[in-house]
């Protein structure tokens, strides 16, 4: 089992699929990792050799990922809040931040919709 970045890539997968585990790197960042590395694709993670996987983890640490990137991600959204911006009460409000109704929609954000009285029928 191969470990990049702190997590644990699934041994069945192919390597473009399993770097996707790994948070802040996407199928495109992946195949860009892969292509540098001049690994196939194609390749199982249980087929790695260790050299492979050192210069895998040695690509991925050029990008912010995992704790990194998701620290950067909630000090950016207090940043908002502290400043007191529209996108910032946006998220202390739990609402979406970037522009989408909420009459009808939101419902990641708000949750399910409270019961009203009579409205079972």
């Amino acid at each position: 089992m191969a470990r990049i970045a702190g997590v644990n890539l699934p041994n069945n997968k192919r390597i473009e699929i399993a770097l996707t585990y790994i948070y802040g790197i996407g199928s495109t960042r992946a195949a860009e990792v892969i292509d540098k590395t001049g690994i196939s694709p194609d390749v199982r993670v249980k087929d790695l050799t260790e050299n492979e996987v050192n210069n895998l983890r040695r690509e991925v640490e050029q990008f912010m990922v995992e704790g990194d990137l998701r620290r950067r991600i909630q000090s950016s959204i207090q940043r908002l809040k502290d400043i007191s911006s529209y996108r910032g009460s946006r998220h202390a409000r739990r609402l979406p931040a970037r522009g989408q109704r909420t009459r009808a929609n939101a419902r990641t954000w708000k949750g399910p919709r409270p019961a009203k009285a009579g409205k079972k029928r």
